[in-house]
């Protein structure tokens, strides 16, 4: 077995998004889980997680296990086919990540995805907080694709897009695809004896999508150009991507004493890319006029409490952006609300104590959580700073 270095090609991040794909996770022959692989990939996440990095998961396989458990032997099942996989494959795709995981002592939660839940902000707002959470109180959030209802309309169609948009929306500043090659290479490194593999693409041009080309199984969904949307997905928001082999055991520790590897380097932080994203690319829905003292908390990096609001205007719902105004008419800040505007009336000059309970969904009293909040005038050049 190969041991953690203090190397950091992994160790050097503090938030770390792994996706394992269907070909790593199950047998392509007899469509048995691959336990000693998966076994040996729980105790490298042990590993990391001791050096007090987080970490994530988004894993496929429920399809090929279901396949398996409901014995299909056909390659090409119906859409319904499908599903049914999906359904009874999750199953047994969460139970095995749970058992090896807490072989570890390592507590799992599972999370399964439609693409609304990345694309529209009321549900990204929701599942972001429901992940971070997870991860603060030390588990490792499971993902995957609902595809046990998803049809090929409404879906993200291949994990490698998914984990990409996880990792960016939870603030993650590595992803490691898991792939049966270790990276990117000038052309398919099988038929053709004089490809050079690339440890390092600083942007993926054109001339770098012309590469990814090649075959994938039955099993697997995406391919390298899938590998490399996940990339510009990914570094865009400030994750740096990694493309790794995956197939023999051990790999994240394989990786981090030095392993072959393409990496994707981000230009910035996932903090400075949320607050960029947050001040120049989503349209004001409304606007919080708010007291000296609330504008006081969010100077020193706090949330912004009902309490501390004397005006709302706009139509605004729950995730859209607003700007906040300080008591002298100068915004000084804006962020994703966590009410829509007919509840933030409504707790608008109360006491979180008093706000607890007044809606029945919610649970939380910010107005805008420090998370989604960004000071106008804030520094969004650092890539030192980690949600």
């Amino acid at each position: 077995m190969v041991s953690l270095k203090q190397n950091r090609v992994i160790l050097g991040f503090d938030r770390l998004t792994i996706k394992v794909g269907s070909a790593l996770l199950v047998d392509a022959i007899n469509g048995q889980l691959r336990q000693d692989w998966l076994n040996s990939l729980a105790a490298d996440i042990s590993r990391l997680k001791k050096t007090g990095m987080q970490i994530l998961v988004v894993s496929s396989g429920a399809i090929s296990l279901g396949r398996t458990l409901l014995g299909f032997e056909d390659k090409s099942l119906s859409l319904t086919q499908n599903q049914a996989c999906a359904s009874v494959g999750q199953v047994a795709l969460a139970q095995a990540w749970r058992d090896a995981l807490a072989a570890k002592k390592i507590t799992t939660g599972q999370i399964l995805l439609t693409p609304n839940i990345t694309e529209e902000r009321r549900h990204y707002i929701n599942a972001r907080a429901t992940i971070l959470t997870l991860l603060e109180l030390g588990a490792v959030p499971i993902i995957n694709e609902n595809d046990s209802v998803a049809t090929s309309e409404i879906r993200y169609g291949d994990n490698d897009r998914l984990s990409a948009r996880v990792a960016s929306m939870i603030g993650s500043d590595c992803l490691v695809l898991l792939s049966d090659i270790d990276g990117l290479y000038t052309s398919p490194p099988e038929a053709d004896k004089k490809s050079i593999h690339l440890p390092m693409v600083r942007s993926v041009t054109p001339e770098i999508e012309a590469m990814a080309s090649g075959t994938k199984n039955h099993l697997a969904k995406g391919g390298m150009a899938t590998k490399l949307d996940a990339a510009k997905i990914a570094t865009r928001s400030g994750t740096s991507m990694i493309i790794a082999n995956g197939t023999k055991n051990h790999p994240l520790a394989a990786l981090a004493s030095g392993a072959k590897h393409t990496l994707f380097p981000a230009s910035q932080s996932p903090a400075a890319a949320r607050k960029s994203w947050i001040l120049g690319t989503l349209e004001i829905s409304g606007s919080i006029h708010i007291d000296d003292g609330a504008a006081l908390a969010i100077s020193k990096g706090k949330s912004l409490l009902p309490v501390g609001v004397k005006n709302i205007s706009g139509d605004f719902d729950r995730g859209d952006a607003v700007s906040i105004i300080d008591p002298k008419n100068i915004e000084i800040a804006r962020g994703l609300v966590s009410m829509n505007q007919t509840e933030a009336s409504k707790a608008m000059g109360k006491k979180s104590e008093a706000i607890m309970g007044m809606f029945g969904y919610m649970n939380r009293t910010e107005l805008v959580h420090s998370d989604n909040l960004v000071s106008i005038g804030q520094s969004i050049t650092g890539n030192q700073d980690h949600e």
